[in-house]
C-alpha cells in the first residue's frame, strides 16, 4: 500500500491531501478568499504570502487527520501548473525540500487532472473510457479521457474567451453581488425566474462544427452588462434576482447540453463534471436530469471536492504512482501556463 500527499497552490487556497490507494485518509486547506474579498478578485502577492503562511499549518492539520507521520508518506505529488506563478512556487519549492529531506519521490503533476481524479476519492476508479467537463474561474474543457495516470488527455473543446467561472465573477460585478461570483449568483437567482430575460446560448443552437464543443461566455456576460445598462439609464429598477437566474440558466444550457452531446456523438455513457463550478446547485440539477434522459452516468464530486483543494493532487499524484511512472525529480520548475496533454507534466 502506497500513502501519497499532495499539495496544492495554483491559485488563493492552501491544500493538503494524503490518500493512500484510492482511499482519501486526511486533508486540510486554508483559504485566502476574505483577503481577496477586499479587491474583487484573486491578488496574486497576497495569494503567495497566504501560503507561505498556511502550508505547514495545513500539512501538519492533515497528517493529523490521517494519522499518519510524514515519514510514513512514500511519495509527494505537487501541482507545478496551471495557476498564478507566484502561487505554484510556494508549493513546488516545499515539496521538494521535504522531498529531498525525506528521500521520497516527487511527481509534477496537472492541477486540471487533480479536478478529474478527485471524484475518484467518492466514486471509484473510472472506466475505460468517459468524457469530462471542467469547468472553474480558469478553465471551461471537454475532455476524453482514458487511463488518466497514463493516457493522453483528449481535448474536445476549450473555451475561446472567458472561463463559465470568470464569467460568473464578471457578472456578479455588473449585478454588484459580493465577490467571488459563483456562490453570489446562485444565491441571488434562488428568488429570481430564470425565464424573464432572455439570452443567448453561445454555440449551442447555432454552432459550427469545429466549434461544436467549444464554449464561449463573453458575449453572454456582455448581454447581461448592456440590459443592466439599459434597465439603468432607463430608470427601471435591476431585478437582480431574475437577471442571476436567467444568466446562470443560459451558462447551465450550455455545459450541459455540450457536455451530453459529447457523450452521445462517441458513444461514451459516463460524464463527469468537476471544477470549482461543478459546486453549483443548478448545474447538478440539469446535468442529473439531461444525463438520465440520455442514458449517461452522471458523476459529480461532492462540493468541497470540486473547489481547489490538497485530496485532488493526492488523488492525482496516487493514480500515477500506482501507474508505476517514474518520479519528475527536482529539476522541474513551476509552470503557470501548463498545456493540459498528460496527468503527469514532467
Amino acid at each position: 500500500m502506497t500513502i501519497t500527499l499532495g499539495l496544492e497552490t495554483s491559485c488563493d487556497e492552501t491544500g493538503v491531501g494524503v490518500v493512500r490507494d484510492g482511499l482519501l485518509l486526511g486533508q486540510a486547506l486554508a483559504s485566502s478568499m476574505d483577503e481577496h474579498v477586499l479587491y474583487g478578485g484573486v491578488v496574486p502577492e497576497v495569494a503567495a504570502r497566504a501560503h507561505l503562511e498556511s502550508l505547514s499549518g495545513c500539512l501538519r492539520q492533515a497528517l493529523a487527520d490521517a494519522e499518519v507521520s510524514l515519514e510514513q508518506v512514500d511519495a509527494i505529488a505537487v501541482t507545478s501548473g496551471p495557476g498564478l506563478a507566484s502561487s505554484l512556487h510556494v508549493g513546488v519549492s516545499a515539496a521538494k525540500a521535504w522531498s529531498v529531506a525525506l528521500g521520497k519521490p516527487l511527481y509534477a503533476v496537472h492541477h486540471v487532472a487533480g479536478h478529474v481524479a478527485a471524484d475518484t476519492l467518492q466514486h471509484g476508479p473510472l472506466p475505460e473510457r468517459s468524457i469530462a467537463l471542467v469547468v472553474s474561474g480558469g478553465h471551461s474543457s471537454l475532455l476524453m479521457l482514458g487511463d488518466l495516470a497514463t493516457d493522453p488527455i483528449v481535448h474536445l473543446g476549450d473555451t475561446l474567451d472567458d472561463a463559465a467561472g470568470e464569467a460568473f465573477d464578471k457578472v456578479a460585478r455588473v449585478l454588484e453581488l459580493p465577490y467571488p461570483g459563483g456562490p453570489s449568483i446562485q444565491r441571488a437567482a434562488e428568488s429570481g425566474d430564470p425565464g424573464a430575460v432572455q439570452l443567448p446560448r453561445p454555440l449551442l443552437t447555432q454552432w459550427a462544427e469545429h466549434q461544436r464543443y467549444a464554449f464561449s461566455f463573453s458575449g453572454l456576460k456582455s448581454a447581461v452588462a448592456r440590459h443592466v445598462q439599459l434597465a439603468r439609464r432607463s430608470g427601471e429598477p435591476v431585478r437582480t434576482a431574475d437577471i442571476a437566474a436567467s444568466f446562470q440558466d443560459a451558462a447551465v444550457d450550455v455545459l450541459v447540453g455540450k457536455a451530453v452531446a459529447a457523450c452521445v456523438d462517441h458513444g461514451i455513457d459516463t460524464l463527469l463534471i468537476v471544477g470549482g463550478v461543478a459546486a453549483n446547485a443548478r448545474l447538478r440539477e440539469v446535468a442529473s436530469a439531461r444525463s438520465l434522459s440520455a442514458g449517461i452516468t452522471l458523476r459529480i464530486p461532492a462540493p468541497r471536492l470540486c473547489t481547489d483543494n490538497g485530496a485532488m493532487i493526492a488523488a492525482i499524484g496516487d493514480l500515477i504512482v500506482r501507474s508505476g511512472a517514474d518520479p519528475s525529480g527536482i529539476d522541474f520548475g513551476a509552470d503557470s501556463s501548463a498545456p493540459l496533454d498528460r496527468s503527469l507534466l514532467v
